[in-house]
Formats: C-alpha cells, structure tokens, sequence
C-alpha cells in the first residue's frame, strides 16, 4: 500500500496515515474485525522551508515507531517512510504495489503520471476523482478503481460556507478515537504536544478536507481489502489495468499535442 510523491498538505499523506492510526486502534480495542495484513509505504521530499509537511513526515514516522513494535499488532500492520525518494527507488517501489493511493484533495491535483506508472505495473488506484485519476476511471472502468470523497465541485462548495470539521471528527467514532490517542501523546511521549498543531489544523477550518473524506476513505479501505482477499478478482482488475494503460502512452498524448494544440503538419498532413 504505497503512496510515494510530494509531501504537501492538499496531496493528504495526513488522511492516509490517520486511517492506518485508525486502524492501529481497532486491533488495540479489539473491534477492528479481519483487517488483512498491510504493509503501508511513505515516500517523498518536502521544501525546506514547508513546516507543516516536515511535521507531517514526523508524524508518519513516530507513528510508524509505535505501531511496528506494537506486540499485539504483529504483522497485521506495518509501516514504512522511506528517506532520499528518488528514481532509483521508484524504480522499486511501483513494480512491488499492489494498491496506488491517489488521494489529493479533489480540485487541486495537477494531471500527473505516477498514477499511470503504478497503473501499468498492475496495481489498483484509491483516489478521488481529480487530475489523471478521472481520466484513470474512464479507460479502466469503475469496477477496476477504487474512487471515494467529495468531488471538486462538492469541495468548492463546502468552501462557500457550511462546513463544520468539528462536526464531521464527532460524527466519526475512529477519526475521534484516533484524534484521542494523537492529543494523549500515544505516538510522541517525549512531547505529548507535537503534534497538537496538525489537530488544531484539522478541527478548525481543515482546508484539505481531511476530515470530511475520513469516514468514505475508510470505506473503500474496506472495498479494497474485500478484493484483496479474493485473488482471482484482485489479479483480473490488476491485468485491465496494465492493458488499459495504453491510452497514456507518450506516441498517442504527443500526437494530440501536435493536432489540437501544436497543429503541426506530420508528413503532409495534420497529425492523425
């Protein structure tokens, strides 16, 4: 389960470690049902002068402290952040996923391509429908794509006034239980503190709509798992999404270029 890009805010590394916390506290309390064993994988690089992001990757990574020597955890739940991202392990990381994370708040994501790489290895997206992600959708089928959370327009409009983070932490039984073991220091005892200024965030205006997204990431977690468990279905959504990924080739995205954008005659004639 890997989500390897930019540490940034809107790209929500924050939702993803908040549902492995979730997690974490449904084996602690003993009501988390057969969660499969997941192996979940942080990687990127933050501006040096980015802050929030750099709390961000400490939070992964004492998080990831305390879960991985957690005894009653085991092997059910490990994870991971991984220093220096670069090509090279990239290289590693794409063709060993199983499952994209793709989750960037809805309406801020640029179009970009590590969707379609991972897409191409054979491994299945968790996303919102935003950048590369809905044209993902369209050429590998809603039934191989786990698509959750408010859509861009849903996102423009509880900007326009109405939204209560507050609200939806309340409304959700393990966003709270894991807000509760965030502020109690379970994951900085050094500094129970540390990490208050990513909760304040969250409860006050949450611009990223971490908390809204919460309960429908959450959901599809469970999609994910109850495909997981059923090989033949996994590996056949696994196989369209290879094929499909043809679409995204470089050969048919330059020959758009050069015919709707360039209009650059090739070989006598508009390119075709």
């Amino acid at each position: 389960d890997i989500q390897i890009k930019r540490i940034h805010e809107y790209k929500r590394q924050l939702l993803n470690i908040l549902e492995a916390v979730a997690t974490y506290a449904d084996i602690l309390d003993g009501t988390g049902g057969d969660h499969i064993a997941r192996v979940k994988i942080f990687a990127g690089k933050a501006a040096p002068s980015y802050l929030r992001a750099k709390l961000i990757i400490k939070f992964i990574n004492d998080v990831a402290a305390v879960v991985n020597g957690e005894a009653k955890v085991g092997d059910r739940l490990k994870i991971l952040f991984l220093p220096n991202y670069n090509v090279s392990l990239a290289q590693i990381l794409i063709p060993g996923a199983d499952l994209s994370e793709q989750i960037s708040t809805a309406g801020m994501e640029a179009s970009g391509t590590g969707n379609m790489k991972f897409g191409l290895n054979g491994a299945l997206t968790i996303g919102t429908l935003d950048g590369a992600n809905i044209e993902m959708l369209e050429h590998v089928g809603p039934d191989n794509i786990f698509i959750f959370g408010l859509t861009a327009e849903e996102v423009a409009l509880s900007r326009q006034g109405g939204f209560a983070p507050r609200a939806a932490i309340e409304a959700s039984p393990r966003l709270t239980r894991a807000f509760e073991l965030i502020e109690a220091g379970h994951f900085s005892p050094d500094d129970p503190g540390r990490f208050r200024p990513l909760l304040d965030d969250l409860s006050s205006f949450d611009h990223f709509r971490v908390t809204a997204d919460f309960d429908a990431y959450a959901t599809a977690q469970r999609q994910v798992e109850a495909t997981y468990v059923e090989p033949s279905a996994w590996w056949h959504k696994a196989a369209l999404n290879t094929a499909r990924m043809g679409w995204f080739s470089s050969d048919r995205t330059i020959k758009d270029y050069a015919r709707e954008v360039w209009e650059v005659p090739l070989g006598g004639r508009l390119a075709r």
